[in-house]
């Protein structure tokens, strides 16, 4: 293993998704260039210099004419910004720096543009003057431009990869993130974002490590370089040493062993020591991962979020293509449940071919049930499709953010009038369709009592439900700290949630992040939820520790906890009951 210059340095982040990633990285900027891998063959040295240079030449050029232009219109001192571009680029020690890593070190011309640059912007980032220190930027604009007429028709875009690596990024977009190529991509980094995040749900689909939130680093790293992503910490290793990168081998390597022993699990019942039988059902974003479930030993799927099929398509979908993609997961579930989440789009999950206006409080504006009854053919589409594919399987519909009952008998109505529609048309569907409802802000806590008479189930969206409750946006990486699941407020109105549907002999789940999170499950269990909806990837783990403890401790364990006045105390007492009770998953 060729270890690449630089001294070792360690990121805190956010652990969104668990699992342990060693490989090379490839980097994102700011507008999606990636860089290639950084060696060439000897012989095409001469080649690759030839290169660099009509690239220098080019990116000259087009400098050249931005600072006539600009002189022209605005006058020669804001022309001096680009004449002082030139300069730099001009640099008679920067292009010798470049050729020689060409010639000695046999980089590629974009690797060595990217490494040397990036080098020369941390020297300006590290002024005291913050004039100086701000040139940085007009150095990797100068890298923007010279990587621009580089990679030209040959640049690629992140779906286009051939070989495993670690993406490193700004930010990724949830649909950017939903187009990753699993084959290839092994773990992400982005400098914002935080837990709850739908970027971050969709890592835990792909079961991927992935750490967000780290700040900015991007200066630090070039394409090609070694790094160790550690999701479960929230770490990032730039740079590590051999002793650090073995270690995490080892580790990684443990973390593979406890999957294989829990995999024995699969056909086994989530059920305790004293014989309560708990149903752990998958959450999944794309049909591909019903076999995920399957493999898990899942019990149904929980939470089908749709939104991605929006993201992911050139246009808005239509009904046939809603169609294939349930009955897909509906026929390969056969009689297990199989619960539809009608669109969640808005606030970060905006679909690209709406017309989206400017919102100040995205996440407390126009989204998910809201945008549907608003948009009621695209609503009804999807209906039909949910409706068309009951008629395969054992299908659920469910409502997102519902926070009335004018909007939950709304939703209901444009239900009846789609069925009404089909039957006139001769369609089959199941005419007893289960309805549910998601429970995530307050609001529906509150006046859950009623909703219980409208619905058949409902499910807890802790993911929203922390969030709304907290008045923290759980994506603002400012306060990102205090979005916490185990926050007293959020407990109690998790527990008024379970409690009011078991008084109403109504099944009751919880598909947030938290339920499938080791930390909360003897709570959860205590708290007297039996209905868990995770990442497939979660279900062995979550049903090792259902095995292994009563209702009874469990029970003990959520009254301590509940009894307790703040998050982090509450978060450690969890950890330690878990490693008591369950040490192999205690981290």
């Amino acid at each position: 293993m060729i270890f690449p210059p630089g001294k070792m340095q360690e990121l805190q982040g956010i652990a969104v998704s668990p699992g342990v990633a060693v490989g090379e990285v490839l980097v994102m900027d700011y507008e999606g260039f990636r860089i290639p891998r950084r060696f060439v063959s000897r012989d095409a040295v001469e080649d690759e210099l030839e290169r660099l240079g009509k690239a220098v030449a080019a990116a000259g050029e087009e400098i050249a004419r931005h600072r006539d232009a600009v002189s022209h219109e605005l006058g020669t001192k804001y022309g001096g910004i680009f004449e002082a571009h030139l300069q730099m680029l001009n640099d008679a020690q920067l292009r010798s720096e470049l050729e020689a890593m060409i010639r000695q070190r046999h980089y590629s011309p974009e690797y060595a543009v990217s490494r040397t640059l990036h080098r020369y912007a941390q020297v300006f980032q590290k002024l005291e003057s913050r004039y100086l220190a701000e040139r940085a930027n007009d150095i990797f604009d100068i890298e923007k431009r010279l990587l621009r007429h580089l990679l030209g028709r040959r640049r690629e875009g992140i779906s286009h990869l051939t070989s495993p690596v670690l993406v490193l990024a700004h930010n990724l977009t949830p649909s950017e993130t939903a187009n990753l190529d699993r084959r290839f991509v092994k773990g992400f980094v982005t400098e914002v974002g935080g837990p709850g995040s739908h970027t971050a749900i969709v890592a835990e689909a792909l079961e991927i490590p992935a750490v967000v939130g780290t700040g900015p680093f991007l200066a630090d790293v070039s394409g090609g370089d070694l790094v160790i992503i550690d999701g479960d910490k929230g770490l990032v290793i730039l740079h590590p040493d051999e002793e650090t990168v073995a270690r995490y081998r080892h580790e990684a390597e443990e973390i593979r062993s406890l999957a294989v022993r829990l995999q024995t699990l699969r056909d086994l019942p989530a059920e305790t020591i004293d014989g309560v039988r708990v149903q752990l059902y998958g959450n999944i974003e794309f049909p591909y991962e019903v076999d995920h479930c399957v493999d898990r030993g899942a019990d149904g799927v929980g939470l089908y979020r749709t939104e991605f099929l929006y993201m992911s398509e050139d246009g808005e979908p239509d009904e046939e293509v809603h169609f294939q993609a349930y009955s897909r997961v509906v026929q390969t579930m056969g009689d297990l449940p199989v619960t539809i989440r009608t669109f969640d789009l808005g606030a970060d999950k905006i679909a690209h071919q709406a017309d989206h206006e400017d919102e100040r409080n995205p996440f407390l504006g126009l989204r998910s049930i809201r945008l549907a009854l608003r948009n009621l053919p695209m609503f009804r589409t999807q209906l039909r499709a949910i409706l068309r594919a009951s008629a395969l399987g054992n299908a659920r519909v469910m409502f997102p953010l519902v926070s009335t009952l004018l909007e939950l008998r709304q939703a209901k109505m444009v239900l009846a009038d789609v069925m009404e529609d089909l039957e006139e048309h001769g369609v089959d569907f199941n005419r007893d369709l289960p309805v549910g409802m998601m429970v995530e802000v307050p609001a529906a806590v509150m006046m859950l009592d009623h909703f219980v008479q409208e619905v058949d189930f409902f499910s807890i969206g802790t993911n929203d439900l922390i969030q709304y409750t907290l008045a923290v946006d759980r994506s603002n990486k400012n306060v990102v700290g205090m979005y916490n699941a185990a926050d007293p407020a959020v407990l109690k109105l998790i527990a008024i949630a379970v409690r009011v549907g078991h008084q109403n002999s109504l099944p009751v789940n919880l598909c947030g992040q938290m339920s499938g999170s080791p930390t909360y499950t003897m709570l959860l269990l205590g708290l007297g939820l039996r209905e868990f909806s995770v990442t497939p990837g979660a279900i062995p783990e979550i049903k090792k520790i259902c095995r292994s403890v009563t209702i009874e401790q469990c029970e003990a364990v959520a009254r301590h906890a509940t009894s307790m006045e703040n998050a982090r105390d509450i978060k450690s007492y969890l950890r330690g009951a878990l490693q008591k009770h369950v040490p192999e998953l205690a981290q």
